[in-house]
């Protein structure tokens, strides 16, 4: 598990960001669109320019590239490759990593049964629900072990029921693996179903972080 700390966080969209995400916890990023909090997530996985430090337990990683900072990230658009089947998808990470054959068999199956998905191992991504396409690019994102899990609207494009069901099991999945997650959504019910504390990013800067009961009044409230 690995703890996360912004510094002094600038770029064209952050204004002075300073944030703490414990290790382990699932930190919410709350707030309407445009407000910065897609870019803190690009900031943390090395997609895009930035003033400021980030630290990763302790640690400075503003020098490493992307694929050395150990981040997994989930998308808002999901983007499962349509040429490959479910488990060529979860695959496709660690082959770039040159995992051998056999370390990517063991790791495929052993996400399929974890999201309860081996059925859909052979299917492509035209036959499958939003649900299930969800269960896969998080598998993938998750496939090659990172320290820590980026989750940028993970459930914005499923219908409500599909939605709330999906929080949950994400939720559990999260305290079972023991990942340290930072979850973007603008929804006020959702961040409050999954949760430890949320940020309210508001213009690019931090407005207030807490738990749940520390944030159930202020202008933000209006504003989501």
């Amino acid at each position: 598990m690995t703890a996360i700390e912004l510094r002094n966080i600038e770029n064209y969209a952050c204004r002075g960001v300073n944030l703490k995400v414990f290790s382990g916890e699932l930190l919410v990023l709350l707030c309407p669109n445009g407000a910065g909090k897609t870019t803190l997530l690009n900031i943390i996985a090395g997609l895009t320019g930035y003033r400021g430090s980030v630290h990763f337990d302790g640690r400075p990683i503003d020098e490493l590239p992307t694929q050395e900072r150990k981040v997994g990230y989930l998308f808002q658009d999901l983007v499962l490759f349509p040429h490959l089947d479910m488990a060529s998808n979860i695959a496709y990470g660690l082959r770039v990593q040159r995992w051998s054959n056999e370390k990517i068999e063991l790791r495929v199956k052993e996400l399929l049964r974890l999201f309860k998905i081996e059925h859909l191992a052979a299917a492509y991504p035209w036959h499958l629900s939003g649900g299930e396409k969800q269960r896969v690019a998080l598998s993938r994102a998750l496939a090659p072990y990172p320290k820590i899990l980026l989750l940028d609207e993970p459930l914005s494009s499923l219908d409500w029921q599909t939605s709330q069901y999906l929080r949950f099991e994400l939720k559990d999945l999260q305290r079972q693996l023991g990942i340290t997650t930072l979850y973007v959504t603008h929804d006020l019910t959702e961040a409050k179903d999954v949760a430890d504390r949320m940020a309210i990013v508001l213009e690019g800067r931090i407005e207030q972080i807490g738990r749940l009961e520390d944030l159930q009044t202020g202008p933000w409230a209006k504003q989501t």
